[in-house]
């Protein structure tokens, strides 16, 4: 890539010698075919796949298994406390390599295929990788109308990227063939997570094809449980973890990390990535000694490289223009002369003679070029082949090229391009736009921006921008997950991001959202989420959008400082503020005149990122780290150059939160106007059916009736409200506190309804879907013949409960709230305080004085003593953002 061999130096010491004691193969070790002589760029590209080392596998697999069916190799390999059993050869056989790993009884299937011709040259390796959770591997079914699995899911695209991002630093320059990845979960126990296994799953299959990767990769899981460092926890034990980390790497450096954590300090996360490399570096090493019993021999010769004499053509005729470009502060004028002077290379080269306009570059083939016989002398011709008979033509060699191709010629003014600015980094001290190597951009950053929005942030950090948005809603705006693993059925926080190609001046496709920009989305968010209020607290679902109006390198960073100010401006009483912050690194800094070792740099730039060793994120406060992200693009690198560069990004973060908090305008810290009011309450759970009703009749006639946007109900007890207003909100809020009340013997209920009249008295509805019998003799103080004689149906009564039941009926009294004409005794019964009467009044200052009450021994209704309460309470001051206790 950018770094030269070199560079290799600073890796890890190689580990003593292992002895493969956990190995058990059943077959020797089988010959490979020896190489075949090539004698130029196209012929080695050319070079047939398929030759003498699948046929090599082939008998040896024939031989161990007596010609009776496949050959299976396979071997345990200890992670953690347990091992996972590798198996090969017996299942996938015509792809290029295919293995099977189980894990406790989840079993992952993997396959790598190589395209039978090589593409077109260009600075990116044809990797394409697809990871996919069969719900049938946990006996589930896909709820969709098609049941079976569709478009790839956001967590299986975050695993590809998992893959994806560790292998391609192993892979050579030059290798052009189309590589697909495929990696199915075929069975899943709910204890041992997948993802893991699919990093390593892959490495073992590319390490078995004929790829020829530089080095075999592994991953693992590192969590962090009662002080202890746990390899590969399972899914109950992750329960329990401060620490997430997602790690890959060879047996002697690091490729990739990434993953969440619970403000961890910047030591404690190397002690994880280091207790994380030993575990790798055992997997390592069981996959090569699998890869000597029965790998195939790798495709070295089709390796395609740049002539080397091209690479001093360009650096003669860029020179001292190239410098000067490199200087241009701005991104789109260092971008637009850097374009320029690429193609006055061309046309330089084109006159005198050195590149051919015409070059396929590989990609137009003919007969003889596809057909070949073991001998390269020797190719069939078109029109030669006689019925029952092939002649053979012989044909002379092709002479090597003389000429360039365009293609390379990029290829090669990037890479130069690339050394050109390492080397002004690394010799000068100053980078493109004349910062130092830990100097950070200017930052500004104001809130308020939309007027309408919930909260609303604009961050801007050098040609870096990204304008948050915060919106506030109820559970029905919650994130619904399908996942395999994931057993929560919604997200209530999320964040999503969007990279426009208009960020980077270009025109580009719009529409579903990239795996970069799943993944960017997903790192910010996990740098976001530890930091929101409990639910019990704040029971909004948060979504933030994050669109990157200006892009030049840590947009995914500017997005966690954009997003933390839209927080806090949407009044999400956040626990702290957190930012984020990007790092590069030139690892080769001797090539350049330097003292070798490696040079760390803060808040890179696009082409920084692009030119550079690494990219590492980091987020966090001043204490620790909340979430990370690393990808390496050189062979790896060690424990104590990433050591330096989370110091340094330490540093770099307590800069940026220092700016974040001179942001101007401040964020408002208050709820939005225009945010929805959410309402808690609390009723016995064996009342939640009464809110609900048959088909959920009820509670559809409370949202039609009060206008409330929602009401959701758990089976706890729980019951949010959702509403636009506080009037809809306190009406719902009397309905169901009415439907969920328990009578209390004593309890006065003004003005109720009478529904039905019997021979014996009246029915009395003192609560909705509530009523209880006020016998006859319990209407008046005087005689009655027949209760129509003093009511009729639709009356509106005062009445006191005065019993109620085994059955849970309730009788009720008109008679004990009438003046009697025993004075004394009226007084004696006022003064012990038997009639429990709460009064509007009462009422009213309850619900005033104590708003934002969790828990109450027993729910009740009887604040809502009367028409007249309801009223008063409703005009109060509003709770609609607490949690109260239904009464």
């Amino acid at each position: 890539m950018l770094a030269s061999p070199a560079a290799l130096h600073l890796l890890l010491p190689a580990p003593p010698p292992h002895h493969h004691r956990h190995l058990a193969f059943a077959l020797p070790l089988p010959h490979p075919a020896p190489p075949l002589p090539l004698s130029s760029r196209r012929a080695r590209r050319r070079a047939p796949r398929h030759g003498g080392a699948r046929a090599s596998a082939a008998a040896a697999a024939e031989a161990e298994s007596g010609g009776g069916g496949p050959a299976k190799f396979s071997v345990r390999i200890p992670v953690g406390d347990r091992q996972i059993l590798v198996e090969t050869g017996h299942i996938g056989r015509q792809a290029s390599a295919s293995v099977m790993v189980t894990d406790g009884e989840t079993i992952l299937y993997c396959s790598v295929c190589l395209a039978d011709t090589p593409n077109d040259p260009s600075d990116f390796f044809p990797l394409s990788v697809h990871y996919q959770e069969r719900l049938s591997a946990a006996g589930r079914t896909s709820g969709g109308f098609f049941k079976r699995e569709g478009k790839t899911k956001d967590h299986e695209v975050l695993v590809c990227r998992l893959i994806d991002r560790p292998l391609r630093p192993t892979m050579p320059n030059g290798f052009y063939y189309e590589t697909q990845i495929l990696s199915w979960v075929f069975s899943y126990d709910g204890i041992h997570s997948p993802d893991c296994l699919a990093i390593t799953a892959a490495g073992i299959a590319v390490a078995l094809s004929e790829i020829p990767n530089k080095q075999t990769i592994a991953g693992v899981r590192v969590g962090l449980i009662n002080d202890q460092f746990v390899i590969n926890p399972t899914t109950e034990q992750m329960e329990k973890s401060e620490l997430d980390l997602m790690m890959a790497g060879t047996d002697s450096a690091i490729l990739m990390i990434e993953g969440y954590c619970d403000f961890l300090t910047e030591e404690k996360l190397l002690e994880a990535v280091e207790a994380g490399q030993v575990a790798i570096r055992e997997i390592c090493r069981a996959i090569d000694a699998l890869v000597q019993n029965c790998g195939k021999k790798k495709m070295v010769d089709a390796i395609d490289l740049p002539p080397p004499e091209l690479y001093r053509h360009v650096e003669e005729i860029s020179g001292d223009e190239l410098v000067k470009a490199l200087q241009i502060k701005e991104k789109i004028p260092r971008r637009k002369a850097l374009s320029a002077l690429e193609e006055k290379v061309i046309t330089i080269l084109s006159e005198q003679g050195y590149v051919a306009k015409d070059d396929s570059s590989g990609t137009t083939e003919s007969l003889a070029d596809i057909v070949e016989d073991e001998d390269e002398d020797e190719v069939i011709v078109d029109g030669e082949v006689d019925e029952g008979d092939v002649h053979i033509k012989p044909v002379s060699r092709k002479p090597p090229r003389q000429l360039f191709s365009e293609v390379d010629v990029k290829l090669v003014f990037k890479e130069v391009s690339s050394k050109f600015l390492r080397r002004r980094i690394v010799e000068g001290g100053k980078r493109s736009d004349g910062r130092s190597p830990w100097e950070l951009r200017p930052i500004n950053s104001q809130c308020g921006v939309l007027p309408r929005a919930h909260g609303s942030a604009l961050f801007t950090r050098g040609e870096t921008q990204s304008l948050a948005v915060v919106t506030l809603g109820g559970y029905q705006m919650a994130q619904r997950i399908d996942n395999l693993v994931d057993t929560e059925e919604s997200k209530s926080f999320y964040l999503q991001y969007s990279f426009p190609p208009s960020c980077v001046g270009e025109v580009g496709r719009i529409g579903a959202p990239s795996r970069r920009e799943i993944g960017h989305g997903m790192l910010a968010e996990r740098a976001l989420e530890p930091i929101l209020p409990p639910e019990e607290d704040f029971p909004y679902t948060i979504r933030v959008e994050s669109t990157i109006t200006e892009s030049n390198g840590s947009s995914s960073m500017a997005s966690v400082c954009g997003g933390c100010l839209a927080l806090q401006d949407a009044g999400v009483p956040i626990k702290f503020p957190v930012a984020g912050i990007a790092m590069g690194l030139v690892l080769d800094t001797q090539e350049f005149g330097g003292d070798g070792s490696p040079l760390i740099l803060s808040d890179i730039t696009g082409a920084e990122d692009a030119s550079g060793d690494m990219d590492l994120k980091i987020a966090g406060n001043e204490s620790g780290i909340a979430a990370f992200q690393m990808d390496i693009k050189v062979v790896g690198i060690t424990l104590p150059v990433m050591e330096q560069a989370l110091l340094q990004a330490r540093d770099g973060r307590h800069h940026i939160l220092n700016e974040m908090s001179k942001c101007s305008p401040p964020p408002s810290k208050a709820l939005s106007r225009h945010a929805p009011l959410i309402h808690v309450m609390k009723v016995k759970p064996n009342k939640v059916n009464l809110i609900i009703g048959s088909g959920g009749k009820t509670i559809k006639s409370i949202i039609e009736e009060t206008g409330v946007d929602a009401i959701d109900t758990g089976d706890d007890g729980t019951v949010k409200i959702t509403a636009r207003d506080l009037s809809s909100l306190e009406k719902s809020k009397t309905i169901i506190a009415n439907l969920t009340m328990v009578p209390k013997v004593g309890e006065i209920y003004r003005n109720c309804e009478i529904k039905s009249i019997a021979p014996y008295g009246a029915f009395v509805e003192i609560a909705p879907g509530r009523e209880g019998l006020c016998h006859i003799s319990e209407l008046s103080s005087s005689w009655l013949a027949k209760a129509e004689d003093a009511f009729k149906v639709g009356d509106h009564i005062d009445v006191k409960l005065i019993e109620i039941n085994d059955k849970g009926q309730l009788r009720l009294s008109c008679r004990a709230l009438l003046p009697d004409a025993n004075t004394e005794s009226n007084s004696k019964q006022q003064t012990s305080g038997s009639t429990k009467e709460k009064t509007p009044q009462k009422d009213d200052l309850k619900m005033t004085r104590r708003p934002r009450r969790k828990k109450q021994s027993e729910p009740s209704g009887a604040e809502n003593a009367t028409t007249a309460t309801l009223e008063k309470s409703t005009a109060a001051p509003a709770t609609s953002q607490g949690s109260e206790t239904a009464k």
